[in-house]
């Protein structure tokens, strides 16, 4: 395909379109009205002749027309961005940076490292939510930067590694002493009378567990189910039951006494999680900061 040719606003438009996988999400990636960024990306089509995105009923899909144009484009749009540099005034006050993820693990980890950029001017959103949901509405433009669970499927998001998060089957002291070694003697069997307690009816977590540990599929409903594992971690400190927690979140609480792990597996169950961005450079500097530092802090976790 021939883009010499082609209007430098047209190309830049159409990048932001196929990055954020939505008008709406160019749109506000741009600064660029929704009724704009179609009219230019109609305007675009009819330049080459193809059609570059399938409209869908909740964004649109690349072509095989759009991917070709996308790999000869990004990189020297992505170069040209970064020299121009921002476009604000000096001395303007720059935009949030929107960050997104679990609220357990940014509450309790990532957001007190961020606190010396705080300090230093840098201003933060965050959300907190479901990966699936947050990976959406870092495509349509709403985050800069998603701390995911699992890696995007995709090219329209960059994930790199952040962490990995062990699980451990904790209960209370006196639900630990009641089992005594049942649980490595019986397996599950030996949990049968003991409340279940969770963060959501699928019970993802805990059935994870007992896939990799127990080597079986977990056949149970919760007792509780509690949608912030910092609730679910109370409630079990408190006698209610057991559960599967990150060793993050329940570290402390093991040292102290106040949890006990039920299991010691040599090979525990463990989650990757991913620092997730959109391609290329973003308009603001302040989210290679945080981006930045998330990675760091990740290191030391």
């Amino acid at each position: 395909m021939e883009t010499a040719s082609l209007d430098l606003n047209l190309l830049r438009t159409f990048l932001a379109v196929y990055r954020s996988g939505s008008f709406t999400g160019a749109s506000r990636r741009l600064g660029l009205s929704q009724p704009t960024v179609t009219t230019q990306m109609r305007a675009l089509e009819r330049q080459t002749g193809r059609e570059l995105f399938e409209r869908l009923p909740r964004g649109v899909a690349p072509t095989a027309v759009a991917d070709e144009l996308a790999a000869r484009i990004a990189a020297p749009l992505d170069e040209l961005a970064a020299v121009a540099g921002p476009t604000a005034s000096p001395g303007a006050r720059r935009a949030p940076v929107h960050l997104a993820g679990p609220a357990e693990v940014l509450c309790t980890t990532f957001l007190p490292a961020l606190a010396p950029l705080v300090a230093e001017g840098v201003r933060l959103r965050v959300v907190t939510g479901l990966t699936d949901r947050l990976l959406e509405e870092l495509r349509a433009g709403r985050h800069d930067l998603v701390i995911a669970t699992t890696r995007p499927r995709g090219r329209t998001l960059q994930a790199v590694p952040l962490s990995d998060e062990e699980f451990v089957l904790v209960a209370a002291p006196v639900w630990a002493e009641r089992l005594a070694d049942r649980p490595a003697v019986e397996g599950p069997a030996a949990l049968h009378e003991v409340p279940l307690i969770t963060y959501a009816e699928d019970l993802p977590i805990a059935r994870r567990y007992w896939r990799h540990v127990f080597g079986r599929r977990l056949s149970r409903s919760a007792a509780l189910t509690v949608p912030d594992l910092r609730g679910v971690l109370a409630v079990v400190a408190a006698g209610a039951g057991f559960s599967v927690l990150p060793r993050y979140l329940c570290q402390d609480l093991l040292d102290s006494g106040a949890l006990v792990a039920l299991l010691e597996p040599e090979d525990p169950p463990i989650n990757t999680g991913f620092l997730v961005q959109r391609p290329g450079a973003p308009d603001n500097p302040d989210v290679e900061r945080v981006h930045a530092l998330l990675l760091r802090a990740a290191r030391t976790w």
